[in-house]
């Protein structure tokens, strides 16, 4: 009769991407407040992100030194100074995916502070629109056809191009980008999609060129004119006095 082979498992065999360790990167406390900080898509650095985790700026340079060699982070030099800001969009939008499996599962901080009604409303998300107005604003363009949501994946239509031409975004410029014109992004707030890519930058750009929204300094919060609100209701179909 014959022997049937015999396999071995091996525990330390692995199969395609190391996920643990960008978990392990990204799980301490201190490197999870810096990347979370770092989510405004504004450079900083290592003495502004040692105060955003609260750590000596001796602990803080042994933390940037893992996420930069764990390629989460990079870095960028203007003269003497040195600033840290997130390798990609990828990182910032699986940040975003983990604040909202955070909040899904109850794992939210004791303390929420008095501006997060305000940042669930409308914050930048790495370097486009996230919050309730965003998801608002995507999901009324999917409505109307402007943009087209297949196997979860988002592309503009010809009647999205001429919306978004009209209210002054060069395509044919975004055309050129390496990055996806449209890309869904997981709004940790709401859980649902807002709208990421190429469009998505540009169309939060368009809102503060028009003087809109502006940056709340030192924080991710984007607030909206009471002109800006209007306009931006009468465009998105989304309720001036939303909250």
């Amino acid at each position: 009769m014959a022997l049937r082979p015999q396999f071995t498992y091996d525990r330390t065999m692995k199969v395609g991407p190391d996920i643990a360790t960008i978990g392990a990167l990204m799980g301490d406390p201190a490197r999870a407040n810096m990347l979370t900080a770092l989510l405004a898509g504004q450079a900083l650095t290592a003495g502004e992100l040692a105060r955003e985790a609260g750590v000596t700026a001796q602990t803080a340079s042994s933390h940037l030194a893992r996420l930069e060699g764990g390629g989460l982070l990079v870095q960028r030099r203007q003269g003497r100074h040195r600033y840290y800001a997130l390798s990609g969009e990828d990182v910032a939008a699986v940040l975003e995916a983990l604040m909202g499996l955070a909040a899904r599962t109850g794992h939210t901080r004791v303390r929420t502070g008095p501006k997060e009604p305000a940042l669930r409303r409308a914050r930048v998300c790495y370097d486009h629109l996230a919050g309730d107005l965003a998801v608002d604003m995507l999901e009324h363009m999917i409505a109307r056809g402007f943009v087209v949501e297949q196997a979860e994946a988002l592309s503009l239509t010809p009647a999205g191009e001429t919306f978004m031409t009209a209210l002054g975004l060069d395509l044919p410029a975004l055309a050129t980008s390496r990055r996806p014109l449209c890309k869904g992004c997981l709004d940790w707030s709401v859980r649902r999609t807002h709208l990421a890519g190429a469009l998505g930058a540009a169309l939060l750009d368009r809102f503060y060129s028009l003087g809109w929204a502006a940056r709340e300094p030192g924080t991710r919060l984007v607030s909206f004119t009471p002109r800006g609100l209007e306009a931006f209701s009468e465009i998105f179909g989304v309720r001036a006095d939303a909250d």
